[in-house]
């Protein structure tokens, strides 16, 4: 979305920068995002240019803003106001012309409660809301998504798959898919790793028969649906076999979710002496 957002404006022929603002550890993040001047810290043996002074004249993409340090926060906040900043360890105040775009799936009013998450920036950042409906609320998408996640990964793999059963679509539009769209394209790269021939593999049981939706059944059905990955890899978070990946979420993300839903990945590791309990 950010994506689509950058090339319709008349910035689009700029540059688009992005930065994970949770898959940079806190202590190298300012350096990422504002650039630092040789000598500022130990290691820093050349300037670097940050994020911020990359993206001049084009759009900025921060991802998960609501794990941006609450220290680094009042410089965000003054590039969004005055439209400068300076380098870490540097003394000359550089302004910028840049398009801030930023995403979370967190609850940003609670942090501000919480003291988490500065009040002013929040305001600063939500000028313009774009509210993402989750898959499951918009399941008309999913074949589409289905077409172009097929193609894409057979293209990879070498394979022809040119039909996708009927019965299989029914199967992938009736689950919901608490990893959105993420979730929806592992699952069809498993599907296309077990087919042979030119027909789309059947979905795994797991996702074998319709669920309806309700407001009282739906965080009940994300946490059996997180218990059961947790099962299937014997508790751990991250890694390409990881819980993270199998859910097609991040681990940040994933242990914000276990915390909401109080589950211990610990207890569903073997030789625990315990699998947990649901």
């Amino acid at each position: 979305m950010a994506r689509a957002v950058h090339a319709l404006s008349s910035r689009h022929a700029r540059s688009f920068i992005k930065l994970n603002c949770a898959a940079v550890p806190s202590g190298l993040l300012e350096s990422e995002l504002f650039g630092h001047e040789k000598g500022a810290f130990t290691g820093a043996v050349s300037q670097k240019v940050g994020r911020i002074e990359l993206a001049d004249k084009g759009t900025l993409f921060l991802d998960e803003i609501g794990e941006l340090p609450l220290e680094l926060q009042p410089k965000l906040l003054r590039v969004l106001q005055d439209r400068e900043f300076e380098r870490l360890g540097g003394v000359h105040t550089l302004r910028v012309d840049v398009r801030i775009i930023s995403a979370t799936n967190r609850d940003l009013q609670q942090d501000i409660t919480d003291r988490k998450f500065r009040e002013d920036l929040f305001y600063r950042l939500n000028v313009f809301p774009i509210q993402l409906p989750p898959l499951r609320e918009r399941r008309s998408d999913i074949p589409m998504l289905v077409q172009h996640f097929v193609t894409k990964h057979a293209a990879r793999m070498g394979k022809q798959v040119e039909t996708i059963p009927d019965e299989t679509m029914e199967v992938l539009q009736n689950w919901t898919w608490p990893g959105n769209i993420r979730e929806l394209e592992n699952m069809i790269e498993r599907m296309v790793i077990m087919t042979k021939g030119g027909t789309l593999a059947e979905p795994p049981v797991e996702l074998d028969g319709p669920q309806e939706v309700t407001d009282d059944n739906l965080t009940e059905m994300e946490r059996e649906h997180i218990i059961r990955i947790l099962r299937e890899t014997n508790g751990v978070l991250s890694g390409p076999g990881g819980a993270a990946n199998r859910l097609g979420i991040k681990r940040t993300t994933l242990q914000s979710m276990l915390k909401r839903f109080g589950i211990e990945p610990r207890g569903y590791r073997r030789g625990t002496g315990t699998f947990g309990s649901e």
